[in-house]
C-alpha cells in the first residue's frame, strides 16, 4: 500500500469516526426522557473520553467488516446492518427485557431501547460502505467455499453452538460476574455466594425459561455471524477475530454511566463477563461454521483434508 492509499484510508477513518457520533446520538433520542431518574455512578473513564473510545472502536470494527467482505453495495450494507443490529441491540436488549424489566426498565422504555439501536446499522453502515469504496461491485473469481458443508453437518453444528453458548454463558456468569456481591444484591440475591453446582441446579430447576432463552440466544449469535463468515474474503483466523469483536465490542459500552445499571461495580463485572465470553464464543462460531469438517480429528485440527466433494452435496447460497 503506497503513501497515497494510506493517507486516503486515514482520511476515510477520520470522516467515519466523526460521522459516527451524530448518528449514534440520533438513535439515542428514541429513549428521550424515559430513562429512570435515579443517578448513575460514574463510568470507568470520563464520559466524553468513553464516547470517543467507543466511537473509534466501532468505526474500526465496521471498517474491518466492510473491507474484509467479498460482497459490496446494498447486499453488503444490508446484511452487515442486520448482523450489527442483532449483536448490538436485539440480542442485548433481550437480556434487558428478561433481567431488568422488574428493576430499572419501564414498559414504556423497553421498546424504545430496540428502536435506539437502528440508526448506526441502517444509516451509518451504508454510509461507511460508500465511503470505503465498496458500493460498486468488485469481481472475485475465486469460488466462495465459506460455510460450504452438508446440511446435516450444519444443523448439528448449530445444535452444538447453542449448547456451547449456555456452557460459556453460565460459566462466565458465575465465575466472573456472580462473584461480585453488589451484582448479586442488584439482582435480588444478597448474601454469601452459593457453590457453583448448587447455584446451577437451583437455577435450572426454578428458571428453566432462562436456559431456553440462552439456547435461543446462542442460535441467534450464530445466525448473526453467518453474513460475516459467508461473506469473508480473508483468512479464517482474521474472520474469527472480526466475528469475536462483533459480539464483544457492544459490551464495552459499560464503561459509560448507565441509569439502568447505576452501580459502577455491577457494570464493570458485566463488561468483563460478557465481553470475554462473547469474544471467545465468536471465535468458536467461526471455527465450527467456516468450513466442512471431516470427523472429530479434523474438527480438533488434527487433520487437514481438502474440500473436494461436489456442490450438490453441500449448502451453497
Amino acid at each position: 500500500m503506497n503513501n497515497k492509499r494510506i493517507l486516503l484510508w486515514f482520511l476515510r477513518i477520520i470522516v467515519l469516526t466523526i460521522l459516527y457520533f451524530p448518528i449514534w446520538i440520533l438513535g439515542s433520542m428514541a429513549v428521550g426522557n424515559y430513562f429512570p431518574d435515579a443517578p448513575s455512578e460514574p463510568g470507568l473513564v470520563d464520559e466524553s473520553i468513553g464516547m470517543l473510545i467507543l466511537g473509534i472502536l466501532n468505526t474500526g470494527l465496521v471498517v474491518g467488516l466492510i473491507v474484509s467482505s467479498r460482497w459490496s453495495g446494498w447486499r453488503l450494507a444490508l446484511l452487515l446492518a442486520l448482523s450489527y443490529y442483532g449483536s448490538y441491540t436485539f440480542i442485548t436488549q433481550i437480556e434487558t427485557w428478561y433481567f431488568l424489566t422488574e428493576i430499572t426498565v419501564s414498559p414504556e422504555l423497553l421498546p424504545r431501547l430496540f428502536v435506539m439501536g437502528l440508526s448506526v446499522p441502517f444509516l451509518y453502515i451504508p454510509l461507511a460502505v460508500l465511503i470505503c469504496g465498496k458500493w460498486k461491485a468488485t469481481r472475485i473469481t475465486r469460488e466462495n467455499t465459506n460455510m460450504v458443508m452438508p446440511k446435516g453437518q450444519l444443523l448439528l453444528k448449530f445444535g452444538i453452538i447453542a449448547v456451547l453458548y449456555v456452557v460459556i454463558y453460565w460459566s462466565a456468569g458465575y465465575f466472573i460476574a456472580w462473584q461480585n456481591p453488589e451484582l448479586r444484591a442488584f439482582y435480588g440475591s444478597p448474601g454469601e455466594i452459593v457453590p457453583f453446582w448448587e447455584h446451577t441446579l437451583t437455577s435450572f430447576r426454578n428458571t428453566p425459561d432462562l436456559i431456553i432463552l440462552q439456547l435461543i440466544r446462542g442460535l441467534l449469535f450464530a445466525v448473526i455471524a453467518i453474513p460475516v463468515i459467508r461473506g469473508s474474503n480473508v483468512k479464517p483466523w482474521l474472520n474469527a477475530l472480526l466475528a469475536g469483536l462483533l459480539l464483544a465490542v457492544p459490551h464495552l459500552g459499560h464503561i459509560l454511566p448507565n441509569p439502568l445499571m447505576p452501580l459502577a461495580s455491577v457494570r464493570f463485572s458485566h463488561m468483563i463477563e460478557t465481553a470475554a465470553s462473547t469474544f471467545v464464543f465468536g471465535l468458536i462460531i467461526v471455527w465450527l461454521l467456516h468450513r466442512r469438517h471431516y470427523g472429530m480429528k479434523d474438527l480438533l485440527g488434527w487433520e487437514n483434508i481438502n474440500v473436494t466433494n461436489s456442490k450438490s452435496n453441500h449448502l451453497i447460497s
